[in-house]
């Protein structure tokens, strides 16, 4: 107890100590942080910034930065730091410090190791439900039609861009079919002059070996007839006036649901339940819910937070096993999947990459999925002349073995032969350890481990606490992917043990080796005792 004491400045009040593990604290709390002590936290859009380095300053009261976050932070040391509330967070080489609005801090010297560390957040704060999402979002790649028909979702280029999956020897998947099938923002039935037959399609689709989900959102545009009847039933947030706030978003400006009300709850869902039944639908991808659309505003529960609508929304993808979520609070340990946000279509987006979902997983959120094959940011495929094959390979195999793969860019439209017998190879890699990916999915659903992990998660303590650009595939699979352009050469730590590598060689760790890469060529090794 002296020693973790000792390692704690205090800003306030001590409120109590249970058995020399915890220790709760109320509105900050400052630590000295060693030089070999390395802290994550919990947002998710930084963690390439992480474990934390340089001065680090950030406010999550009403900004989930993008992406997920969660209350949580770790030390390789095993040491915890949770808060029901959002909080700042101050770090400085030596000194870490949160703060936040009286809300109480917990402090738990749960361990050694970072592993230990998460463990125990895991089973206390976010433990595995036991549940997961459909299998088919692990073992197969996913398709999203968002490059490639933009806010031109219709019938006809979606069954081409289908058959053309298959045409060019790819398996079926999820299908996801974005923004923009639907009549309007909050009116969730297909457009009919862009969908002769909604229902022919999804079971053409579905005969195909595909499952298909829908983009949705919280949003309803202000000038269509269910604006006015959910006023009506006073289902959306308000502003001061009493009337409904009207939100800028992405998109526009639209009313925002509010989710703290069942009754708009019950709405919403009736919404969604229509569309599996009338058509055949098998889930959605729920995106928005950012916090800073839930900021000056009232809702149906008093005082509700940001935080706390965000999580309202994240709630409901619990009746829909095929769910994508982007932006959420506190739901880890549930059976959803989270994805990054979108990427730009450049190299250095695609060295966020590990670092981000070896966030992800650290947080609890390990069914994740790492954006689209080349970036998720349209504006970039409109040119063709900066696009860049190179790095669409890079991308894909990057997502190989992650534990998700998601196309967008049709890559047997933008990429020469070459480049595209290289897709395939991941694909193909992937294949061959779908089945483990999904051994891993199911274990992590029951024990809370994540699915990739970090080297320092496996091997604590021996110097890996800062390397991001590999990541490990449940216990037995090392992934170095090729992260810069024209790489022939790449670096790669191997841990202790014996690893065979893809090129069949066989490697003694722990030391550290070189590889000769092709375009074709994503190192991982797989360990065999």
């Amino acid at each position: 107890m002296k020693n973790i004491l000792a390692a704690l400045l205090f800003s306030s009040l001590i409120l109590n100590t249970v058995n020399g593990q915890q220790s709760n604290y109320k509105d900050s709390l400052t630590l000295k942080v060693e030089n070999n002590t390395f802290w994550w936290t919990g947002i998710v859009n930084d963690g390439y910034k992480m474990p934390l380095k340089k001065e680090y300053l950030v406010d999550f009261t009403n900004s989930n930065y993008g992406n997920q976050v969660q209350p949580l932070m770790l030390s390789n040391k095993g040491e915890v730091i949770w808060s029901e509330h959002p909080y700042s967070i101050n770090y400085v080489p030596g000194k870490l410090s949160v703060k936040g609005n009286s809300v109480d801090f917990k402090y738990h010297k749960a361990g050694k190791s970072l592993k230990e560390g998460y463990m125990y957040a895991s089973k206390t704060y976010f433990p595995a439900t036991g549940k997961m999402p459909d299998p088919l979002l692990f073992t197969n790649p996913q398709y999203n039609t968002w490059i490639e028909l933009i806010y031109n979702q219709n019938q006809k280029d979606i069954m081409i861009y289908a058959k053309n999956i298959l045409a060019n020897d790819l398996p079926p998947g999820v299908l996801m079919i974005d923004d923009n099938w639907q009549e309007d923002y909050g009116k969730w039935d297909f457009h009919p002059g862009r969908f002769s037959d909604p229902k022919s399609m999804i079971d053409s689709l579905h005969n195909s070996g595909f499952k298909v989900m829908l983009w949705v959102c919280p949003f309803v545009s202000p000038d269509s007839d269910v604006y006015r009847d959910l006023m009506s039933k006073k289902y959306f947030v308000t502003d001061k006036s009493g009337n409904p706030a009207i939100v800028q978003w992405w998109n526009g400006a639209s009313a925002l649901l509010d989710l703290t009300n069942p009754d708009a709850v019950v709405w919403f869902k009736s919404q969604l339940n229509k569309l599996t039944t009338d058509y055949g639908v098998d889930g959605f991808k729920f995106d928005a819910g950012d916090f800073e659309y839930y900021t000056e505003i009232n809702s149906f529960k008093p005082d509700a937070t940001p935080t706390e609508h965000s999580e309202a929304y994240g709630k409901i993808a619990l009746d829909y096993p095929l769910n994508e979520y982007r932006a959420i609070w506190k739901m880890g340990g549930q059976p959803m999947v989270q994805r990054l946000r979108d990427k730009a279509h450049s190299f250095e987006d695609l060295q966020l990459l590990i670092p981000n979902m070896l966030i992800e997983g650290l947080m609890g959120y390990y069914f994740s999925c790492p954006d689209m094959i080349g970036g998720g940011e349209f504006t970039a495929f409109l040119n063709e002349d900066i696009l860049d094959q190179e790095l669409i390979v890079r991308s894909a195999q990057c997502h190989a073995l992650m534990p998700m793969m998601q196309f967008s860019v049709a890559p047997w439209r933008v990429l020469d032969d070459q480049h595209y017998e290289a897709i395939k190879k991941a694909v193909q890699i992937r294949e061959k350890y779908k089945s483990y990916i999904l051994e891993l999915a199911i274990k992590s659903s029951k024990t809370g481990e994540p699915i990739m992990k970090s080297l320092e998660f496996n091997y604590p303590n021996r110097g890996y606490a800062n390397i991001i650009d590999q990541f490990l595939l449940g216990d037995k699979l090392l992934i170095a992917p090729v992260l810069t352009k024209g790489a022939l050469k790449r670096k790669v730590v191997i841990p202790e043990g014996k690893w065979k590598g893809f090129d069949g060689k066989i490697i003694k760790g722990p030391k550290i080796i070189e590889v000769n890469v092709q375009i074709n060529d994503l190192p991982y090794f797989e360990k065999i005792f």
